[in-house]
């Protein structure tokens, strides 16, 4: 939480420490305790993401779509917004923000406009639109690899009709706040026009290579459940086939040294620490506390997990939490809960939701905030929590209304 030491190795050394301490061997860390469909699944995106980066696809589109507003404030906050949902829920949030915050940050000085309300509408909106896919936020990554029914589809069509919704809702917010702040004059706006936005596009073989090989391999995340291919091999084989197609450009080394390789071992030592709380029996008392609360009641389950995952991501990253809270939900299986559907659905958006609480809260937070102080654009810790905290508690309460009727009526 206090960001003072690099997360990858800290949590590596945590999950070191099980392993000194003879909590487990090393067999188990390798064999039981790392999801290396996850850690798979991350690898081959990084590595599609990376090359399609280098063709100036995501600042060619950025600069049209302002373009296509006239540069003006408060639709460019909208459509900057609506630009980031759809990246993350396709592109993984973390990597979305990635590419748009450099472009964000030239748009405002072109623009002449406060830079720190289209970085909020980045990351609220990222953590919103993360939570519609399997692949847009790494907790509903994890709970995918954990549950195998729970498919790219599945969570496509259990969660994009409240992601949208709450987006809707959260972006009219915004619009409110900040609809002062937001004039262009003219001359600003005629400086945008007069930007040419090819000349950040390399119009090349690699550019279709690319563009390509991603739609191509988000449609098999789409046809999974009719080509019988699990997602994660789909990512593997999109990854290999567009290093193979771009190899003359790309060497395969150079774009391996752009792989976020923090993130991956991140995830691997979380994998590990949780393995620890798993074989000591920590993850057992907290499924037995959690029956013993709910006394076994599905709906009332559903709520504790929804607003406990969703209330405790903002301060903590939600990342963690998830690893924690699957084997818990898996737990409750062995009470006779067979249905665990709304549990999982409860988790996923509580803790993407959730996020926005605070920056501490997803790993898109800090990036966005780590870019924009780079930048001399610092967003205020405190500015944020009077923002976030109001959006994930509306966030939570349109949840409840939403997976009351959709999955826990047919229980009472």
């Amino acid at each position: 939480m206090t960001e003072k030491l690099d997360r990858a190795l800290i949590a590596g050394f945590g999950g070191v420490c099980m392993l000194l301490f003879g909590i487990y061997d090393v067999d188990a860390a390798f064999l039981k305790y790392i999801d290396w469909n996850t850690i798979a699944l991350l690898f081959s995106m990084m590595i599609i993401v990376s090359i399609t980066s280098e063709t100036g696809i995501f600042e060619f589109i950025a600069i049209k779509v302002a373009k296509l507003v006239n540069g003006r404030g408060i639709p460019l906050l909208f459509v900057i917004s609506l630009l980031t949902a759809i990246g993350s829920a396709f592109l993984a949030n973390v990597t979305t923000v990635l590419l748009l915050v450099p472009i964000i940050l030239t748009l405002v000085k072109i623009l002449h406009v406060p830079a720190v309300p289209y970085l909020v509408a980045v990351i609220i909106a990222s953590n919103i639109g993360g939570a519609a896919t399997l692949i847009g936020d790494p907790p509903n990554l994890m709970i995918g690899q954990a549950v195998e029914h729970l498919t790219f589809n599945a969570f496509l069509l259990h969660l994009s009709p409240v992601v949208i919704l709450i987006f809707i809702i959260a972006m009219l917010g915004l619009i409110l706040l900040y609809w002062k702040q937001l004039h262009v004059s003219e001359n600003n706006q005629k400086k945008l026009k007069a930007i040419d936005s090819l000349q950040y596009l390399k119009v090349n073989s690699v550019l279709f290579k690319a563009i390509g090989v991603l739609l191509l391999t988000i449609a098999g995340f789409i046809l999974h459940p009719f080509i019988h291919v699990d997602i994660t091999s789909v990512a593997m084989a999109g990854a290999l086939l567009l290093l193979f197609l771009t190899h003359k450009e790309h060497r395969s080394e150079d774009v391996l040294k752009q792989v976020d390789w923090g993130t991956l071992f991140f995830f691997i030592g979380l994998f590990l620490l949780v393995g620890g709380l798993e074989e000591v029996g920590v993850i057992d008392e907290m499924a037995r506390g959690i029956i013993y609360y709910t006394e076994g009641d599905v709906p009332k389950t559903a709520m504790l997990i929804l607003w406990l995952s969703g209330l405790l991501s903002g301060v903590v990253d939600n990342i963690p939490f998830v690893a924690a809270m699957i084997p818990v939900i898996l737990e409750f299986q062995e009470y006779g809960m067979t249905n665990l559907d709304p549990l999982w659905w409860s988790l996923a958006l509580g803790a993407c939701l959730g996020g926005n609480g605070t920056l501490l809260g997803a790993s898109s937070n800090l990036v966005v905030a780590g870019l924009a102080a780079k930048a001399k654009e610092n967003v205020n810790f405190v500015e944020f929590i009077k923002i976030g905290i109001p959006i994930v508690v509306l966030s939570l309460l349109i949840c409840t209304v939403y997976i009351y009727f959709r999955y826990l009526l047919p229980f009472f």
